[in-house]
């Protein structure tokens, strides 16, 4: 099932894209209006998920990128040792490779990962702004690939 990883590789470019089109056209932390509940916002994130350890002077950066080394590594074993009728969890684990990989490339480069999309919505009684943590195309990537995962073992019974 490897011949999935195409899947990994436009998530690969599309990510490495958008990210160069981010930084060539944003400011860091100005918002640009795109929607009412969408702004893009050039964001560097020296952490994990929602920039959980960015404050931890370095280490995190080379922790980070050994960890998605390792989880491609074992995807790339798990893609290659799948049944041929599991497509949907080729598709599923081809997307979080290349999530996985999009966002290695960022923290090995420069020790961050970039990010610009920033969903806005109010929270009644709570918070009129609200603000989802700024993520990019290789967080879409992983999110997608895992939410696929999870449907397919729940709902399938070895069958795509």
């Amino acid at each position: 099932m490897l011949r999935w990883t195409w899947v990994s590789a436009i998530v690969i470019f599309m990510d490495q894209l958008t990210k160069w089109m981010a930084e060539d056209a944003l400011t860091e932390g100005l918002p640009v209006r795109i929607f009412s509940f969408l702004n893009m916002t050039l964001r560097y994130n020296e952490g994990a998920a929602f920039s959980i350890g960015a404050d931890q002077g370095g280490w995190q950066r080379w922790f980070f990128a050994v960890l998605a080394l390792v989880v491609s590594l074992f995807i790339l074993n798990w893609l290659r040792t799948l049944p041929k009728n599991e497509k949907w969890t080729a598709i599923g684990l081809s997307l979080v490779l290349g999530g996985a990989i999009g966002n290695l490339i960022d923290r090995v480069m420069s020790g961050k990962v970039t990010d610009f999309i920033d969903f806005h919505f109010p929270i009644p009684y709570l918070n009129p702004d609200y603000h989802f943590a700024t993520f990019n195309v290789a967080d879409i990537g992983i999110t997608m690939g895992a939410a696929l995962l999870i449907i397919m073992s729940l709902f399938s019974a070895n069958k795509d």
